[in-house]
């Protein structure tokens, strides 16, 4: 139980999520399918606060003595990042940011992509309907890369 607990518990970390959270259960030798659904659990649990609260907190700090301009900077960062998503993606919005979340490369996932959604005023449920189906794509990707690098180390040890 506390294995899978710990793939939960780093399925909600930022950008960790379903990269490392993923490998680590493979790692471990847990199931794979009740560790994919620990790990999507774990990863979509913050989106509905990231979606709701993420962008009114870097408003409210952005004036704020010592977290103003970190926050200020990422509020640029999300509208300027929101900006070009919208221009090259158009009306395919949607499918953009559930491959913006689905691709598992640094800087992308659940948080990044559902603070880029609230930028971009998607709307919480085609957000998290994106988010949703971008987290299962990271998980199969990074199942079947972890099972195969490991399987491979395994193979060579064994």
């Amino acid at each position: 139980m506390l294995p899978y607990l710990i793939v939960f518990l780093i399925s909600m970390v930022p950008l960790a999520e379903l990269r490392v959270a993923i490998p680590y259960a493979v790692g471990m030798k847990l199931d794979l399918v009740p560790s994919y659904i620990v790990a999507i659990i774990g990863n979509m649990l913050p989106v509905p606060f990231i979606y709701l609260f993420a962008r009114k907190v870097l408003e409210w700090g952005a004036d704020k003595p010592v977290i103003g301009g970190f926050f200020t900077w990422c509020l640029k960062k999300g509208e300027k990042g929101g900006e070009k998503l919208t221009a090259k993606a158009g009306r395919g919005l949607f499918v953009a940011l559930l491959l913006f979340v689905g691709i598992p490369l640094p800087g992308t996932g659940a948080w990044t992509g559902t603070l880029a959604a609230s930028f971009l005023n998607m709307g919480f449920k085609r957000s998290a309907i994106a988010a949703m189906l971008g987290v299962m794509l990271a998980g199969v990707i990074m199942g079947l890369a972890s099972a195969g690098a490991f399987g491979a180390i395994w193979a060579a040890l064994g």
